[in-house]
């Protein structure tokens, strides 16, 4: 790559901070070939439900490899771990105002079966960025960046659930909106970008460029 790019790992409908640095980046490119490693949003997400903030992870097929390519991975449906993301998605969000709008584009990744991890977050994502009203302009490396490759901004790394955002990221800022359950607890940042959509519908763009601070 010769031109300046941003890189991203791959994410299951990746939070807030995820979408904003992507959509706003002048060159979004997505790691193709990086190595699988868990507890990252590779396959995780955060979302607001009834008792609180609650993790959905999405489960890989574990071989016998101690190394895979995250474009490699596979998706095991050993547990039906499908019914039980939609049916925590409707119960956190059915009461939200565009819920109803938006699901019908989503239900069908928790009823197919997709092969690999890579290919099933990338699809979503498609979706994600249609109802942003946005075109999916993201590339995909034809090989592994390093960490100290030139003319990259790496949030491979940065964008993580066990990193603090509001220290590490000053590119980043969190703004309130209303969230379903706020009547019983505070607001909470940076969840799963489907939280930002149901509940702010078409604003969600304009929350998302607001959130970036231009540096």
């Amino acid at each position: 790559m010769n031109n300046t790019c941003t890189l991203f790992t791959t994410a299951y409908l990746p939070p807030v901070q995820y979408l904003a640095h992507m959509l706003y980046a002048e060159n979004p490119v997505m790691e193709h070939h990086d190595h699988y490693v868990k507890q990252t949003y590779r396959n995780r997400c955060d979302i607001m439900g009834a008792n609180g903030a609650i993790s959905l992870t999405v489960p890989v097929a574990k071989g016998r490899r101690l190394k895979v390519k995250t474009k490699d991975l596979e998706i095991s449906y050993d547990e039906r771990w499908q019914a039980l993301h939609w049916r925590s998605i409707v119960s956190a969000y059915s009461s939200s105002p565009f819920f109803e709008f938006y699901m019908d584009d989503f239900k069908p990744f928790y009823e197919q079966k997709y092969r690999f991890l890579f290919d099933f977050n990338l699809k979503l994502l498609q979706v994600i960025y249609d109802a942003l009203d946005c075109p999916l302009n993201v590339k995909l490396t034809d090989a592994y960046v390093a960490a100290n490759a030139e003319r990259v901004v790496d949030y491979r790394e940065l964008i993580h659930p066990k990193k603090n955002y509001a220290e590490m990221d000053r590119g980043f800022k969190v703004l309130e909106y209303r969230q379903v359950f706020q009547d019983r607890f505070s607001f909470t940042p940076n969840l799963s970008v489907i939280d930002l959509i149901f509940n702010k519908g078409p604003e969600a763009i304009d929350y998302l460029e607001e959130s970036i601070v231009m540096k």
